[in-house]
């Protein structure tokens, strides 16, 4: 068993620093923290579409949606306490996010603001909207030569 403190990836972070610096945790250090974040299942009923949004450890506050040209962009931003962390010691290893993600989709240009619902409930936000009905492709109509 492998001490604690290589973490649970050791050779993923062996091979990714050593083997590929240029794709290394230094490359984006970003990348390796949120890579994770904001898990979302889409479903897709008779009506509307469902997206189901993990964002554990946020609180309803700190997550804003927009709709902005038939994108829909959520927004979650979560800072640290400096006075509760001086308080509490010194972190040894810190995997709680803090900090801002966000996700976007695009969900057609006839969508309004008051067509979406959202929840957000346990760590996840549920949002629902309707389906644009499908324009119809207009049929070719073909004119004969004589």
């Amino acid at each position: 068993m492998l001490p604690s403190m290589f973490g649970e990836t050791l050779l993923d972070d062996f091979f990714n620093e050593h083997m590929m610096p240029a794709f290394g945790r230094n490359a984006q250090p970003a990348a390796r923290t949120t890579d994770y974040l904001m898990k979302t299942d889409v479903r897709e009923t008779e009506n509307a579409y469902e997206l189901d949004i993990d964002l554990p450890g946020y609180k309803k506050e700190e997550v804003s949606i927009e709709l902005d040209n038939g994108c829909l962009t959520i927004r979650a931003a979560r800072a640290q306490n400096k006075e509760e962390e001086a308080q509490k010691g010194r972190y040894l290893r810190r995997e709680r996010f803090c900090g801002a993600c966000s996700r976007s989709f695009y969900v057609g240009e006839v969508l309004e603001p008051e067509d979406v619902s959202a929840r957000f409930e346990n760590g996840i936000l549920k949002l629902s909207f309707p389906k644009v009905p499908e324009k119809k492709v207009p049929e070719k109509k073909i004119v004969t030569i004589a």
